[in-house]
C-alpha cells in the first residue's frame, strides 16, 4: 500500500485532487475534516479556541472559522498560537487513522491530505508527495470568486502560507491545475495508473 502526501497552495484544487483519488478507490485521511471535527463544540480545539480568544470567536454556539481565519491571516503571533495547539491534536488523530488504513483498508493507496503537509513533517510518512499548483492570478481570482474577498484579502491568504514555489521544490510530484476538470482529472487518472504500476 502507497502513502501519497497530497498538499498544494490556497485555491489550487487540493481538493479536487483528493476528491478524484477517492472515487479511484484510495482511502482518504483528510486533515481538514479532522481539524473542523476536532473544532466542532466539545472538540478539543474548540475547547482551547474558546479558553484563548474568549466567546468573541463563537457564533450561536459554534465556532465562527471567518473569524479563526481572520486571525490566522492577520495576527502572526495568534497564527503561531493556533498552529502550535493544533498540529499535535491533528497530528495525533491522523496517526490513528493511518494505523487503522494500514491495517483495515483493502485501498490500493493511502492520502494523506494535507494543506500544510511540509510545515507539520508529515512529508515523512509518505512515500510519495504531490503538490497541486496554479498561478497566482488563477489563485487569486479562485479564492475571490469562492470566499468573496478583496483581490488584497486573497493576496494576504496566499502571502501567509509557505511559498508554493518551495511546496513545489520539496514535492515528487508537481500537479499544475491552471486548466479545467477534465484536464486534472486526465492528469491525475495517469499519475494513479502510475502508482499502481499500470502501463498506458
Amino acid at each position: 500500500m502507497k502513502i501519497i502526501g497530497l498538499t498544494g497552495g490556497i485555491a489550487c484544487g487540493k481538493s479536487s485532487v483528493s476528491a478524484i483519488l477517492k472515487q479511484k478507490g484510495a482511502a482518504v485521511i483528510d486533515a481538514d475534516k479532522i481539524s473542523h471535527s476536532l473544532a466542532e463544540p466539545g472538540g478539543m480545539l474548540y475547547e482551547m479556541y474558546v479558553q484563548h480568544f474568549g466567546k468573541d470567536v463563537l457564533q450561536d454556539g459554534v465556532l465562527d472559522r471567518g473569524k479563526i481565519a481572520d486571525i490566522i491571516y492577520t495576527d502572526p503571533k495568534e497564527k503561531e498560537w493556533i498552529d502550535s495547539k493544533s498540529h499535535p491534536v491533528i497530528a495525533c488523530e491522523m496517526a490513528k487513522q493511518l494505523n487503522a488504513a494500514m491495517a483495515e483498508s483493502s485501498a490500493p493507496a493511502v492520502i494523506l491530505d494535507v494543506p500544510l503537509l511540509f510545515e507539520s513533517g508529515w512529508q515523512k510518512y509518505s512515500d510519495v508527495v504531490w503538490t497541486v499548483a496554479a498561478k497566482r492570478d488563477v489563485q487569486i481570482e479562485r479564492i475571490i470568486k469562492r470566499d468573496g474577498l478583496s483581490r488584497e484579502e486573497a493576496e494576504k491568504r496566499i502571502d501567509a502560507q509557505m511559498p508554493l514555489d518551495e511546496k513545489c521544490r520539496l514535492a515528487d510530484i508537481v500537479i499544475n491545475n491552471d486548466g479545467t476538470e477534465a484536464e486534472l482529472r486526465q492528469e491525475v487518472d495517469s499519475l494513479w495508473d502510475s502508482i499502481l504500476g499500470v502501463r498506458a
